[in-house]
């Protein structure tokens, strides 16, 4: 089938979001001959970003009651079951990129039919690599290497961890990919069912990722074509936001297993020899 014959859909979540920022990374997803649609979810106390929301392929939804990142993406991924999309691309507000991205990703989804989410390379603003593809974590890797204070110990696992022995420079299979791009499979969706809304925010990737290498599935870095990203840690600067993902931490440890999680060993360690002999 050609790709342009395909429906792809793609959201984002708002919250008193910067509109030029915004406005790079709706003009991304725009800028494509693909058969796009694009859902604005606006948890934001006010609609004022409505007026950004100008072309036809745009539909806007205000969206106050503010119930999770998670949440406000089921919506648009909700509706995009209804219009029989393909594909559906949960994106960040902060993330920009060129013609032609989503064009080979579709087109490797489209050849590789075990697929259920890909991810590009990722990239700072200044072209440094953001290190995005993680293992499952464990619960020293979501909370604790945040708060050990012996540097060369957190650097180590990160090398681990984060994949970055690999170099990021090939195609991989990674069982934890970054929410800030998440291009998903919707006959994966439909099966293994939408973001866990008891999830409000960070986590809620995390979980998905599981339970589509549970459901059979492949989740994928692809380098080939890469996107920016204005990261910013939030939850490192925000209280609020770090009990938020403290507390996030905590359901999905309850939900998947603390310390003796037997299937995320197995799947770590599968992962790990992969790469290592690859």
């Amino acid at each position: 089938m050609k790709i342009e014959t395909l429906k792809i859909s793609g959201s984002i979540v708002l919250f008193k979001n910067e509109e030029n920022i915004l406005q790079d990374a709706i003009a991304s997803f725009l800028n494509t001959d693909l058969n796009v649609l694009l859902y604005l979810i606006d948890n934001s106390p006010t609609d004022i970003l409505r007026r950004i929301c100008e072309d036809r392929r745009v539909i806007y939804i205000h969206n106050p009651s503010n119930p999770g990142f998670g949440a406000a993406h089921n919506i648009a991924i909700k509706m995009a079951a209804k219009d029989n999309a393909d594909y559906h691309l949960v994106l960040n507000p902060d993330v920009y990129y060129n013609n032609g991205v989503l064009e080979e990703l579709t087109q490797y989804m489209e050849d590789n039919r075990d697929i259920g989410n890909i991810m590009p390379k990722v990239l700072y603003p200044n072209d440094d690599t953001q290190h995005l593809c993680k293992l499952l974590p464990t619960p020293y890797d979501w909370i604790g290497r945040r708060f050990n204070p012996i540097k060369s110990m957190v650097a180590k696992r990160n090398d681990l961890f984060e994949l970055r022995f690999t170099g990021y420079d090939k195609i991989m299979d990674v069982p934890y990919l970054s929410g800030c791009f998440m291009y998903l499979r919707m006959s994966a969706i439909n099966k293994v069912g939408l973001f866990d809304e008891r999830i409000f925010m960070y986590g809620e990737e995390t979980d998905l990722c599981r339970r589509l290498i549970d459901g059979g599935y492949r989740t994928v870095f692809y380098p080939k074509v890469h996107i920016y990203h204005h990261f910013d840690k939030g939850s490192h600067k925000s209280w609020r936001l770090t009990k938020i993902g403290m507390q996030s931490a905590l359901y999905y440890f309850n939900k998947w297993g603390w310390f003796f999680d037997k299937k995320r060993s197995l799947i770590n360690k599968s992962i790990l020899s992969k790469l290592k002999s690859s």
